[in-house]
Formats: C-alpha cells, structure tokens, sequence
C-alpha cells in the first residue's frame, strides 16, 4: 500500500499548485500538437509515393538518348554503380488531338455538359513490348498492355485527363495522321512518359526531321541524395558519345512534385514545434523547482511521516506527469485536427482515397513528449528526495537566503524611477537560474512572434507574385461564358481568334484607365529530355515585363529568342541562367536563350515564358485566351471592370484578377494559430514565474502593504519583477527570429522546387522590429497582471501571518 501515501500528497499538491498544473497541461499540449502535426505531415505527405516506388521498381533517372548504338547504350548497364537498368526503349514526342467527353464539366448556364470536346496536346510515347521488368515496373489499373499498331495505353492522370478506353487519339504533324486506340491505363511512379506503345509503333509517329531518340532507366547503389544522383548520370555520360544524353530526369525532383502540396508547409511547423517542445521543457523545469523551493517544509513533513526519497520524488514527479500526460492526450488530437485539411490537399496521391496521422505517430509524439518531460521532472525531484526531514523542515522554518541585495541597492538609486518599480526590477536578482529559465521562455515566445510576423508577410508577397493582382488587377477572357451576342455584326463564337484580340485590344485601348496590358497564352508541351514532365508554356503578346513576376536572378525576356524559366526547369534540365537550350518537341526545334529565373512554383513542375512568338515555334497552338491590363493608379477596379465589360458585350468574360488560389490563405491562418497558441505559452510561463516569486515573498509583501504601500503600487512592484525580463528578451529576440525566419523560407522553397525572390525574404523593416521587440514587455506584463492583481488585494494581516 505504499502507493497510496504518494497518491494522497500527489492529490494535495495538485490542489495546491491548479496554476502550476493547467500551464504544465497547456504547454506539453501545444508542443505535442505542433510536433503531430508536422510529424504527421511528412509521414503522409511521403509515404505514398515510398510504397508505389518500392513496389514498382522506380527508376533512379530517366534519361534519353540521342545518337548512341544500342551497344553503347547496354555496356552502360554494366558500369559500376549500376543495380539495375531497363531499355532501351524507342522513345517520340508527338502532338495528338484527343476527343473525350468531360465527366464533371460545367457549362455556363449550370448544367452539367456531356458534349465531347476535342483537347490537343503534345505527350512523349516509349515503346515498350510489355509493361513489366527490372527497372519501372508499370501497374496497368485497367484494360490491357497494346498487342498490335495502332494501340496505346494512357499514363494516368497524364495531362489531368483520362480518355475512355476505347477512345482515339489522332496523331497531328505525322504522314498520314496515325490513329492510336487506347486499350489500358498505366501509372508509373517516376512518370517515364505520358503514353506506351509497341516499339515498332515508334517508327510510324515519328516525325520527319526529328531525331531518333531512345530511353533508358538506371537504379544506382547509391541514389539518396541529388548529389549521387547527378555523379552516377554523369558516370553514363561519359560512357556514351559526347553530347548524347538530350535529358535526365530523378526519382527525387519526381518525389518532390509527388509531395508539393504539404512538404512546404512542414518546415515552419517543424520550427513552431521545436520552439513550443524548448518551452515545454522550460516550464517543466521552472514548475519543478518552483515546487521544490517552494514546498521544502512540506517534504521535511513528508519525509517525518515516513515518507521514503522514492514516495518523495514520485510525489513530486507526478505532480507534472499528470497534467503532462492530459496536454499529451489533448495535444495529440489537437494536432490531427489540425491536419485534416493539409492532408485532403494530398490524399488523391496515387490513388489514396484519403489520409490521416499515421497511428505511430498518434502514438509515438505523446510518448516521446510525456517521456521528455517525465525525465525532467524526476531529474529536479531528485533533489527533494535527497533532503532530511530535519534539514528541509529547518530551511522551511529559516529565513530564506538574501540574494539581490546588491542589485536593490544600486537601482534604489535611481530618482527617477518610483521605489516600487525598482523593488521590482531587483527581484529577478534573486533567483537568477529561475530568471534565466523566464527569460528563456519569453524569447522563445518573442522569436515565435517575429518568425511568425516575417512568415506572414513572406506568403502575402508570394500570393501578391502569383496572383499578379498588384500589377495586372484586371482579366479579360476571349470569348466568355455567355456566347451568342453580336459584335460588329458578328457572334463571337463565328469571330476568329485574330478579330477577338483585336476586339479586346481596341476596347482596352480606349477604357480609361488602361496603363498596360498583354495577351496571355498558356499551353503544355511534352519535349525530349524531359520524358516524365511536360513542359508549361505561358507567351506573352506585347510588352509584359510589367506584369509582376518576381525574379530570383536574371532579368525579364527583352529579346528575341529570349525565354524565362523558374526553378523547376533548371532543376530538371541541369541548365542555368545564360544557358541555350534547344526544345524538341513533335518534330520541332528551337534554341532559346535562358536570360532568368522567375518566381514561378507551378506544383513544381517546369515552366518556360517568354514572348508568343518565340515559343509557337515550338507549339504552334498556342494561342491567346485572354488578356492581363494593368489599371493607373487611382483607378476603381470595379467601375473599370462593368466599363470595359459594357464595351466588349457579354460574349467576353472581364473580372478582377483572383488567382491567387485558396491555400495560401489557408496556411496564414495556422500561422497565426501557432503563434497565438505560443505566445499563450510563453504568457502562461511569466504567470507561473510571478505566482512562485509571489507565494515566495508574500510575508515581504505583508510588511509593504503595512508601510504604507498602495494596491497601485503592489501592481507596479510585481508586474515590474518581469517587465525588464520582457525587454531584454525581446531585444535577445529579434535576431532569433529574423535568423529563423531567413533559414527556414528558404527550406520551404526547396521542399516546393522553387528558389525565392529578395523580395520574398526581406520583410523585416526597423520601424516593425521595434514593435516586435515590445512584444517580449507586452507578454511578460500580460503574464504578470492576474497574480499582481491578486497581490494587491491580499489584505496585510495575512500576508504578514502567511509562510
């Protein structure tokens, strides 16, 4: 029955110390959320994409192959390094025109449409006889492998569409216009092409002029990093004629597309949860030893009934794991909550019908975090079960030792501050190791709120850099929603392209307001080299280096010929800023000049932009589907937008641009959260702080209150204990967080294949600094005001009577 001694002084103290329990609770719950969070995030946001690799053999790099004998490309199979390989296999771009009648599509009177629509778009076929083997081992989810000319099997979720089976695709830009039936559907985890056929199919869709080019797939012993990746292709380069490798392609850059949705977002939460696990730890260690001074005669009581240095320190160790353990439970659920709408954003990865925290990690992070805080608490408990019971009854009984006396007397120096104020500001001189543990806890809050506020700002800037909405505020549609009314005489279903722009052009020319504008023309083309991506192409008609864009380095295209790419892009190819770089693509060729990278993460695939007649080169449909206008400062968005919508009629569709998307806004709210949810933590910290120094001094607090000191005074002495704590921790502070803020966004641009502009990562101004730096006062006096309103009611016959 020993248990039940430890069980009843477990029951008192937690009755006795309810401020000490609820912040112990609340901290361990917010770093337990956090972590769950994160945890939870890259388990999911990875895990996929780990399985279907594993499963399906996935190629380590994807490279294609212009001018090498097949012998020369076998021997490359044998080079050290090399685990396995597949090909080679006969490989073509080629540009279709597929009809399919779209599922869900929408029309402009709300119903829903099942008129077949003809798309046009550029896919790289392989051939290959069957869809097993040693490296990218296909799964075929429907239909079967092609038997014969003139089949195919559609990669899945190639282009965002998927044809039925049974459907055709006609082959534009070949002799004869080939027709291809597609008899399967297949995935393939690293994406090798957008399309399969036989290897004799090949020599039928390739175009005159093209080059013959083949695809292999490598596993390497050693592929973990982007570094051996880059050292085992060059390996196979150099073993093959000079200047034959036309492209490659990693299974990492294809994982990192695969996981774009979350990985970003990871990195901060990453951070938040390792700023609230250091608070945690702090509070633990603050509350424990708080507890410990605080209780010394009771465990000289304790100790005097009997109690053995084992019931002590469990008595005081449980003290904290039983509120720890109520914030790890709450905690854990906190953090799946909080997950739920990050992990939608990636549950249709691979087929995932949905996702949730993984149960190890539900199961793990309480552990691990009960675990932390358990060992701390038993650590400073250690201490309590050491003492005699005539020793801690003794140092209960005696006067405590004078510490701070120096520093009372220099600040009773100061004139110009009120007595009470430095009685105060002396305080923390007493128990300088419980100071430093405060000052920790507040410039942990401090750096949350600067990293948060630096956070926030950076993401406004990147949806103002993707929306474009600060430069280009106006979208003009070339043929709306709402067709059949007449323009000059004409439907603008009967006009073509050419008369639409030059409708939307004259309009724009002549609407008030108009300082800029340009058509815009997005399309995909698929281009050798790049066998599992496809290439997004936006030109631009006109003058467009207005438009917003944000530059990592470089400048905007000026000349002809001249294209810029984002970071994607030159991640895939291995090409860099003032690079040429030839597109082949549906038996075309163009050598552009690569003059910058833009600002452009695209769910990190490559993007290339750049004037419309430079890149129709390549993509002969690309064509213009709508307008960007800039508007002079001053103009109302609105009235513009009825004006020019008014003047174009209802058969063109004019709104104010949006596209910024909804997740970012989505990702500004955790922000917030977690920064609130922190700064909570750090307040509750000061309030247990000011709670031990209170119950410490309150006899001293009696003695006071009989001289003649006032409830406004008694306020002004206990918030001032903390208030040169806040300032100089948030001095401390500021350099933390803009630090973290600097480490941790380029971190996320990573994880989204996206280098960042300056002006993306210098948000920081001096006037918002000092601001920020208050915050470390503000939180250290809001902590202090409920136990310094407490102490100015405290009447002074039991003040002066109390322990």
């Amino acid at each position: 029955m020993k248990a039940i001694p430890v069980i009843r002084a477990l029951r008192g103290g937690l009755s006795g110390r309810r401020v000490q329990a609820i912040v112990i609770g609340l901290v361990v719950g917010v770093s337990t959320a956090a972590s769950t969070l994160a945890l939870g995030l890259v388990a999911d946001s990875s895990a996929p994409f780990d399985h279907a690799f594993a499963a399906q053999h996935g190629a380590d790099a994807t490279t294609t192959i212009i001018g090498a004998s097949p012998a020369q490309l076998t021997a490359t199979t044998h080079l050290n390094g090399v685990t396995a390989a597949a090909g080679p296999f006969p490989e073509t771009s080629v540009s279709v025109a597929a009809r399919i009648t779209p599922m869900t599509k929408i029309s402009a009177g709300g119903h829903a449409s099942a008129t077949p629509i003809t798309v046009h778009s550029q896919l790289t076929l392989v051939g290959r006889s069957s869809p097993g083997g040693p490296v990218d081992d296909l799964t075929l989810s429907s239909g079967h492998w092609p038997a014969g000319p003139g089949q195919m099997v559609w990669a899945s979720g190639s282009e965002g569409l998927q044809p039925a089976i049974g459907s055709q695709v006609t082959v534009t830009g070949v002799a004869g216009s080939p027709r291809l039936t597609i008899v399967g559907t297949a995935t393939s985890v690293t994406g090798t092409a957008q399309g399969w056929v036989t290897p004799s199919e090949i020599a039928a869709l390739h175009a005159a002029g093209a080059p013959e080019a083949s695809q292999m797939l490598y596993q390497f012993a050693s592929a973990g990093t982007a570094g051996a990746v880059n050292a085992d292709i060059a390996a196979v380069a150099a073993a093959l004629p000079h200047g034959s490798v036309a492209g490659t392609q990693s299974w990492l850059a294809a994982k990192a597309q695969a996981t774009s949705s979350s990985a970003p977002w990871v990195p901060f939460i990453v951070a938040f949860g390792l700023i609230a696990l250091v608070m945690s730890v702090l509070t633990v260690i603050n509350v424990v030893s708080g507890a410990v001074v605080a209780g010394v005669r009771r465990i000289g009581v304790l100790k005097s009934i009997g109690f053995s240095p084992a019931q002590v320190v469990a008595a005081y160790a449980l003290q904290v794991a039983v509120p720890a353990l109520i914030g790890c439970v709450a905690g854990a659920a906190a953090g799946n909550l909080l997950a739920v709408p990050m992990l939608g954003q990636t549950a249709e990865v691979y087929g995932v019908g949905s996702l949730a925290v993984p149960f190890w990690v539900n199961l793990a992070v309480p552990l691990a975090m009960l675990g932390l805080v358990s060992v701390t608490a038993v650590a400073i408990a250690l201490r309590a079960g050491r003492m005699s019971a005539t020793a801690a009854i003794a140092t209960g009984r005696a006067p405590r030792p004078r510490h701070g006396y120096r520093a009372h007397r220099l600040l009773g120096r100061a004139r110009l501050l009120p007595r009470p104020v430095t009685i105060g500001l002396a305080g923390p001189f007493a128990r300088p190791g419980r100071t430093v543990i405060t000052l920790t806890a507040i410039v942990s809050g401090v750096t949350a709120v600067v990293f948060g506020f630096g956070l926030s700002s950076s993401l406004d800037r990147v949806q103002a850099d993707l929306s474009h909405a600060a430069s280009g505020q106006v979208q003009v549609f070339l043929g709306g929603p709402q067709g059949g009314v007449t323009i000059n005489g004409q439907s603008p279903a009967k006009l073509s392209l050419a008369a639409q722009e030059h409708a939307v052009a004259a309009a724009l020319q002549a609407q008030p307001g108009t300082a800029h504008y340009a058509a815009e023309a997005d399309g995909v083309i698929s281009v050798l080299g790049m066998s599992g991506q496809q290439l997004s192409v936006t030109g631009f008609g006109g003058d467009a280096a207005w438009a917003g864009y944000g530059m990592i380095s470089g400048h905007w295209y000026s000349g002809p010929g001249q294209v810029d790419v984002n970071t994607a892009f030159l991640t895939d190819t291995g090409s860099k800023v003032g690079d040429q770089y030839t597109l082949t693509s549906g038996g075309k060729q163009v050598t552009v000049q690569i003059v910058g990278e833009v600002f452009a993460p695209d769910g990190g695939r490559p993007a290339m932009l750049g004037s419309m007649s430079a890149l129709s080169a390549v993509d002969p449909g690309l064509s213009a589907h709508q307008y960007l206008a800039g508007l002079t400062p001053g103009t109302d968005v609105g009235s513009y937008v009825n004006a020019l919508q008014s003047a174009l009629g209802p058969g063109y569709l004019v709104s104010v641009n949006d596209r910024g998307g909804s997740e970012l806004p989505a990702i500004l709210s955790l922000v917030a959260l977690l920064t609130l949810l922190i700064v909570v933590v750090a307040g509750l910290g000061v309030l247990n702080t000011v709670v031990l120094q209170t119950r410490e001094r309150v006899h001293d607090l009696g003695v006071f209150k009989a001289v003649g000191m006032t409830p406004r005074q008694t306020i002004a002495m206990v918030v001032s204990t903390v208030a040169g704590i806040g300032l100089a921790a948030g001095l401390i502070a500021i350099p933390a967080g803009v630090a973290l803020h600097q480490y941790v966004l380029p971190v996320m641009g990573n994880a989204a294949q996206t280098g960042l502009p300056a002006s993306v990562l210098n948000v920081y101004q001096a006037p918002e600094l000092i601001l920020l730096a208050l915050s470390g006062l503000v939180i250290a006096v809001a902590g202090a005001l409920a136990p310094a309103a407490w102490a100015a009611r405290a009447r002074t016959a039991f003040a002066l009577h109390a322990e």
